[in-house]
């Protein structure tokens, strides 16, 4: 028998006002409770876009870590 959800939850939605689904995606995606709280907000409740939003913010461009190891 399938599991029964919440009307818009599901195991791929993040709900930030849930203190479960709060600290379950906090913990896979190594996120702080603002930066998940952020992340739906700008992208929506799917955790794979949560997800990339996430990795999006985290991420440099070779000039940046260029720039950081001191060069042009």
């Amino acid at each position: 028998m399938a599991q029964k959800h919440a009307p818009g939850a599901g195991p791929d939605r993040i709900d930030p006002d849930d203190p479960q689904s709060r600290a379950r995606w906090t913990r896979e995606l190594d996120c702080s409770v603002e930066q998940l709280r952020e992340a739906v907000k700008a992208v929506g409740p799917r955790a794979a876009d949560v997800e990339l939003h996430l990795k999006g913010a985290r991420s440099s461009t070779n000039a940046d870590r260029v720039h950081d190891a001191g060069g042009r």
